[in-house]
């Protein structure tokens, strides 16, 4: 999946991604347009997983 493919998922989901990390916030999930590896790396931070394993989390929810 490139990273447009998963900007779009990661639309569907960001919901799903806040309920199982409960210290995610809105400002955590959200990103402007270019912007969706900043984001990335604050869910990285929050939920302590590398950049690789929340792209492929995000692909399987």
């Amino acid at each position: 999946m490139n990273n447009d493919q998963l900007e779009g998922k990661w639309k569907q989901v960001k919901g799903q991604f806040k309920q199982k990390y409960g210290k995610v916030t809105d400002d955590d999930t959200s990103y402007t347009e270019g912007k969706f590896d900043e984001m990335l790396g604050r869910l990285q931070e929050k939920t302590g997983k590398t950049k690789e394993e929340l792209k492929k989390e995000i692909e399987k929810l």
